[in-house]
């Protein structure tokens, strides 16, 4: 049943708005007449769009944390004996944002007028992606929603908390290089001109660091603008050009092989992959299906074509453990935990322990380089400012020297 926005004005002479159930625009204003309602306004809200998506929206309805609390709802609710179309409507009347509201609102007409849930949600790509709608695909399937949405809710924690911990603990040294680059900036090009300009009146040789920072000081202040318009458009560039399927699967390839971030981005994509693989087999997706919405997860092209060639040789009859262990860009950890789960027959739980020992080792590598680079950047950033202060310092004491 389609769902209306509605405005009308009750018996005091006060607008209402809100939404509605109604079989045509008509009968939504029956039904507020019905309630002592003057209805103003009436407009459908549920309306798919030509290409049979839901009602497009500026932006996402749900950030990464709304998506998590939303899908732990569902799963409390359905897990509870509601039927799907009663839980969706409690989500819709306890929906604190009208766009969550009108997308709920959505999903249930949906549901109401004989589709499957995951078909609905496939209405809503943006909102929900491959990975989110297979599992709900296959819980619909099983008779387990309940259970499926909330082992799906746990996975999309997981994520969560394993992104937001690699973030924290490079934004820290992030913040203290950002910071530490404006002072040097701030410093050279207007403290060490401002004082230096005093001595270059005189006719004695400077001494050798301040006229080094000087030149420094000269060539930032003159041509600055041209090394920030120089980066700037390398940036761009470099944007632009991974829009190129080639060339970002050869950057993302690159960044594999370097020291640090190439490890760091590494394990966090097999984390993802081998969790994702994990929910979608342990929720019984078929294995080819579950491998390709896994491998659509991964954020670096390199280890998604890998992935993808592992796909090609599990469909002409490799067992999982040998595909994935031809791809050394995965770690080799996946692949002894996937042949541990094929020979014990309990694939899906070794494929997520391993995908729990790389998070884990993925957030202590991580840490441990906040860790070193936080005093690191820290000494940096004082030697830099002493070289400042001491090109400013020896001048003075070349000159208190020469009048004693």
């Amino acid at each position: 049943m389609p769902a209306y926005r509605f405005e009308a004005l009750d018996a005091a002479g006060k607008t209402q708005g809100g939404l509605l159930e109604a079989d045509n625009v008509k009968a939504a204003r029956g039904q507020l007449r019905a309630r002592s309602l003057v209805p103003l306004a009436v407009t459908p809200v549920t309306t798919a769009t030509t290409d049979g998506t839901a009602p497009k929206f500026r932006g996402r309805v749900f950030g990464a944390t709304g998506l998590t609390v939303w899908t732990r709802q569902l799963a409390g609710l359905v897990g509870s004996g509601l039927p799907l179309e009663r839980a969706l409507t409690a989500l819709a009347d306890e929906a604190e944002e009208p766009r969550q509201r009108e997308l709920v609102a959505h999903l249930k007409s949906e549901v109401n007028g004989g589709s499957p849930f995951a078909r609905a949600l496939a209405t809503a790509p943006r909102e929900f992606d491959e990975v989110y709608r297979a599992v709900v695909a296959a819980g619909e399937q099983s008779g387990a929603l309940g259970a499926v949405l909330e082992r799906l809710a746990d996975d999309l924690e997981q994520q969560q908390a394993l992104r937001a911990k690699v973030t924290g603990a490079m934004l820290y040294p992030a913040i203290v290089s950002l910071v530490a680059i404006v002072i040097v900036i701030v410093l050279m090009t207007y403290v060490v001109p401002q004082i230096a300009g005093v001595f270059t009146s005189s006719k004695r040789a400077l001494p050798t660091l301040t006229v080094v920072m000087l030149a420094i000081s000269a060539f930032v202040r003159s041509w600055g603008w041209a090394v920030l318009l120089l980066l700037g458009g390398g940036i761009t560039m470099f944007t632009l050009a991974r829009r190129n399927p080639g060339f970002h699967e050869r950057s993302d390839a690159f960044l594999l092989r370097t020291p640090f971030f190439g490890r760091l981005a590494r394990g966090y994509n097999a984390a993802r992959f081998g969790g994702t693989l994990a929910m979608l087999a342990g929720a019984g997706v078929p294995i080819l299906k579950a491998l390709q919405a896994a491998a659509e997860t991964l954020g670096n092209r390199a280890m998604r074509a890998d992935a993808m060639d592992a796909l090609v040789q599990v469909r002409e009859g490799a067992p999982l453990a040998s595909a994935l262990a031809a791809k050394k860009r995965f770690p080799g950890l996946l692949a002894m935990f996937a042949r541990l789960g094929e020979q014990t027959g309990q694939l899906p739980l070794m494929l997520q322990r391993a995908s729990n020992q790389m998070s884990a080792e993925v957030q202590r590598r991580a840490i441990a380089a906040a860790t070193i680079l936080e005093p690191l950047l820290i000494v940096v950033m004082g030697v830099v400012v002493i070289l400042i202060m001491l090109a400013v310092m020896l001048p003075i004491m070349q000159i208190n020297s020469f009048v004693k």
